[in-house]
């Protein structure tokens, strides 16, 4: 039986594998008019296509960048001295947080222990130079704090990243301080110094410092990287003792974490591939064999919560090994990083079309998703951050929740009241704490709330196109008043677990016709577009979701514009001139079209 179960196994896998090489190939033989188009910004003939081709965005999903702090090289870019130079290095973190907020991003993995240094006030070790330009001094404010606070402004969990192994340049400040406080326990490889994984004070002096983190901070997460052998290490005690070695610092880590607060995600960065598959090499470069990584094990041993794995590859070196990560999940988080960089023709030749057919992959399979690294995203190399933030991640999305740890539910918020004040409408509610709430740490966030909004009642919370904020930090919420006219609202509270409440459901806000707003006329095909737009020095015109997201650009004549290309739900209409301003026109309702008949006929 178990030879039958291993073939069927192999067949499934290869059939997966052949869908995803037809996809590959088709992007070589013919061309891709859609892909251009997202780079250039006209999302109609992209639209068309990729709405065709592409699965439900879902519910839950990680969508995740690593933020790199090292050198500066995406964050940041000023030094802190002085008060100005410090509010601009903020600033600075503020921006780019809001586009990763606007491109669906729910997870910044943020590199905060560097070198054997840190963007924060350590007590063993001293501040990274990145910060203030001058190692060892402080930039006069704790990043990781203001990191931290500023994701949870935007409903987007922050895990602090941390590279164990490596600690920096040999007589570098933070590697001369470790050698000083723990004696013989970093190696040199060249000119750079190495925690040693085989004697048993790394695992104790990482897990002492995770600890350390998690108990201090408010963080959602601790993501480790470079927890391995290094590639350039002499493994004398063999492979099988060298994963023992480091799956103990790992156990040690996580149960020191887990002691602190358990709804803390453990979390790593493996190397991209897990080990040679029964079809395809992994060419001599892979986590489990070769620096003694047993990533998948540690998701079933239960020290992990979540995987990156660094899949920086392509084709049949990527495919055949993101279904082998997603068969060994062990019903936990997945989310394969991927080579953004290789867009930029300085660091490879990759096209948007590859980024493409394994963010669409990784959906199918259930997957998430995380860019290396913040910059190549940001910068928009290619039209990725377009394509990202305009046709895959057009909705916002729940980080999983973390049911193996608990599956209690939170309370349902009560008593939502909606009013128009002005131009805004209001919303507002309670919630009482549950008694475990209640006995957390000071200073944690102890629940979240999510907002669904649709013109149907009961609101569906299933359906991930109702979402209009997610991660709220306090019980109210304020939207345009045109928007909310005709809307009813679900409210639902989620813990730090990620468990999500019963819904609250409203009715719509009063109906006053005196006070009701005016929406745009649309009949589901067409848009009539208002007489003021058609006077204003302006040929473009932009459709954006209720979360800020652009979805469609149109250029126009005349009185109405087409909209069949667009999901149902409610949109902003604005109107952009030639110095790049925008005003709002309006918003509208995109309800579903109607079905052809069997002659594809309009009913």
């Amino acid at each position: 039986m178990a030879f039958f179960q291993d073939r069927q196994q192999e067949f499934v896998m290869l059939m997966r594998y052949i869908f995803c090489l037809t996809l590959w190939c088709a992007g070589l033989l013919f061309p891709s008019p859609a892909l251009r188009a997202a780079r250039s910004g006209d999302g109609g003939a992209f639209k068309a296509v990729w709405s065709a081709v592409a699965p439900q965005a879902p519910k839950h999903e990680v969508r995740a960048v690593w933020l790199t702090t090292i050198g500066g090289i995406d964050w940041p870019h000023s030094y802190s001295q002085s008060r100005f130079s410090m509010e601009r290095q903020q600033a600075e973190l503020c921006r780019l947080l809001d586009l990763y907020h606007r491109a669906g991003i729910n997870t910044v993995l943020m590199q905060t222990r560097i070198r054997a240094t840190t963007i924060y006030d350590a007590p063993y070790e001293p501040w990274d130079g990145c910060l203030s330009g001058f190692p060892g001094r402080s930039p006069g404010y704790d990043a990781l704090r203001f990191a931290i606070d500023e994701c949870h402004k935007r409903g987007m969990e922050l895990h602090a990243w941390v590279v164990t192994i490596p600690v920096g340049k040999w007589n570098g400040e933070g590697c001369r301080r470790l050698r000083q406080h723990l004696p013989g326990v970093v190696r040199r490889i060249g000119t750079d110094g190495y925690m040693n994984p085989e004697d048993p004070r790394t695992g104790d002096y990482l897990a002492q410092l995770c600890g350390d983190i998690t108990r201090r901070y408010d963080i959602d997460g601790i993501h480790l990287d470079y927890i391995r052998y290094p590639e350039t290490w002499n493994i004398r005690v063999g492979r099988d003792a060298g994963r023992v070695c480091i799956t103990d610092i790992v156990s040690k880590i996580a149960r020191e974490v887990k002691r602190q607060k358990p709804w803390v995600k453990m979390s790593c960065a493996p190397i991209g591939k897990h080990d040679d598959l029964a079809r395809y090499r992994s060419h001599g470069w892979n986590a489990y064999t070769r620096v003694c990584q047993d990533a998948q094990g540690w998701l079933r041993q239960g020290f992990m919560d979540a995987l990156f794995p660094m899949m920086y590859f392509r084709n049949e070196q990527f495919f055949p090994f993101a279904i082998d990560w997603a068969e060994h999940s062990a019903g936990r988080i997945v989310a394969p990083g991927l080579g953004i960089y290789f867009l930029d023709p300085r660091e490879g030749n990759w096209r948007l079309d590859d980024i493409v057919r394994q963010m669409n992959e990784l959906r199918h399979l259930g997957l998430g998703h995380t860019f290396f690294r913040g910059k190549f995203l940001t910068d928009d190399v290619q039209g990725i951050y377009r394509f990202v933030s305009r046709r895959f991640n057009l909705y916002p999305a729940l980080v999983p929740p973390m049911t193996w740890e608990s599956r209690d539910l939170p309370p349902a918020p009560t008593d939502l009241l909606v009013r128009r004040q002005g131009a805004t409408l209001q919303l507002s509610w309670h919630y009482r704490e549950t008694e475990a709430q209640r006995l957390m740490p000071p200073g944690v966030q102890r629940v979240a709330f999510n907002v669904y909004a649709s013109t149907s009642s009961p609101v569906d919370i299933g359906d991930a196109r109702n979402l209009i904020a997610t991660r709220l930090p306090h019980a109210a919420m304020s939207l345009p008043a045109q928007a909310g006219g005709h809307l009813r609202f679900a409210i639902t509270a989620i813990d730090r677990y990620g468990n999500e409440s019963l819904a609250l459901q409203s009715a719509p806000a009063d109906s006053d016709t005196d006070h009701a707003p005016t929406l745009l006329r649309c009949d589901g095909y067409r848009l009539e577009v208002p007489a003021g737009a058609r006077m204003a020095d302006t040929g473009l015109l932009l459709i954006e979701s209720l979360q800020g997201q652009t979805v469609a650009s149109r250029s126009w004549r005349g009185s109405q514009i087409s909209v069949t290309d667009i999901a149902p739900g409610i949109y902003v209409l604005r109107s952009i001139n030639r110095k790049g301003v925008t005003h709002r026109l309006g918003y509208f309702i995109k309800k579903p079209l109607p079905r052809p008949l069997s002659g594809g006929r309009r009913q």
